[in-house]
């Protein structure tokens, strides 16, 4: 906090169910007032939408026989992907292999437009030229998510907002996790929700709405930013699917078969630390840092959010920042994690640490 990494924190640390830390540190926000930060704190919690949203769609999906994952879906031939032949699979998606490129800036051609901006940004994503042929080389891509949600929505019948509420949150009794829609009055929401960028080009702070552009001119709602929660709901979340990994016949929202699948590193493209929705430690420089084990599952968020759970030694860390706020320019936060888990699991395993080798 004194060198600007981040204005507050909230850390959650867990072995198993038993939760051995959860405090707040610092400021919800620091302009145009400064405002305490809590442990009930709602953050924007960026592009842990694709594991935590998203990718849960998506395994629901593939369990009920709605979604392959290494079949081309139909859908893309429809809305012309003819160009990116042979096929791109769920699978390519869910793994960052799809050969899409990371990022456009596409809130930048929408601003004044009006309709369907949503399906405006599918067209442009089918429309992009690959950076590389699918499945060959690993590149962490927005745009694929931008499809998945498509392909989610088209093969449940009901938009994300909808159908993560449904069949996740409100089952699971989450509830802070969910996506915001923006309304046509505007988003500006007090506490308990974390303030984000002084954005310049929508003239305030935000605090509320959607820190991601994309995002923003959608509507709220996308496949790779839009949800928001705290940390308490993501642990409980992850802790669910923990059991269903643990217990292939656990009967409960989860089927831990597909679990365990979408939670395995994949073997393609080579040298990938991809698994399916979710990330995993790299061999060096991982945000994870050192003594999370290879059987290790997370996710980061742009707005200076974080979770590691290492699967082997049941121990999950979340961590949550408002590292935007006021500005997005300070990237202290990436020499900051390493350091964090670093210190958390010397900490909580003592002597017994030793750094991670896969």
């Amino acid at each position: 906090m004194d060198q600007g990494v981040f204005p507050g924190a909230v850390l959650l640390v867990a072995r198993g169910e038993e939760v051995l830390f959860h405090r707040a540190v610092g400021y919800a926000s620091l302009i145009p007032k400064k405002e305490p930060l809590s442990t009930a704190t709602v953050f924007d919690l960026a592009s842990l939408t694709k594991p935590l949203a998203t990718t849960l769609a998506v395994m629901k999906s593939v369990e009920e026989g709605r979604l392959d994952l290494d079949r081309p879906p139909a859908l893309f031939k429809k809305g012309g992907l003819s160009n990116k032949e042979p096929g791109i699979t769920v699978r390519h998606l869910l793994a960052h292999s799809s050969g899409l490129p990371a990022y456009q800036p596409y809130y930048a051609l929408l601003l004044h437009q009006q309709g369907d901006l949503k399906g405006l940004i599918r067209r442009f994503v089918l429309q992009e030229p690959l950076w590389s042929p699918p499945g060959t080389k690993t590149l962490y891509s927005d745009l694929g998510f931008i499809l998945l949600e498509w392909l989610v929505e088209e093969a449940l019948g009901e938009d994300l907002h909808s159908w993560t509420q449904r069949c996740l949150y409100r089952p699971l009794g989450l509830s802070t996790l969910g996506f915001r829609p923006i309304t046509p009055y505007g988003a500006a929401r007090p506490e308990p929700y974390a303030a984000t960028e002084d954005c310049s080009w929508r003239g305030k702070v935000l605090r509320g709405e959607v820190h991601d552009d994309n995002t923003y001119v959608v509507g709220g709602v996308s496949g790779q930013a839009g949800l928001f929660g705290t940390a308490w709901d993501i642990f409980r979340l992850l802790r669910e699917l923990k059991r269903a990994y643990d217990r292939p016949r656990y009967s409960g929202l989860f089927d831990g078969r597909w679990v365990r699948t979408f939670w395995k590193r994949q073997d393609r493209p080579r040298g990938t630390t991809r698994a399916l929705g979710f990330d995993t430690p790299a061999r060096r420089g991982s945000s994870a840092g050192k003594f999370f084990s290879s059987r290790s599952v997370g996710h980061l968020g742009f707005t200076g959010t974080s979770f590691w759970y290492d699967l082997e030694k049941d121990f999950l860390v979340v961590l949550l920042t408002n590292r935007v706020h006021p500005s997005r320019r300070n990237e202290g936060i990436k020499a900051f994690r390493p350091l964090i888990h670093d210190r958390i699991v010397r900490t909580v395993f003592s002597s017994k640490a030793a750094p991670f080798s896969p």
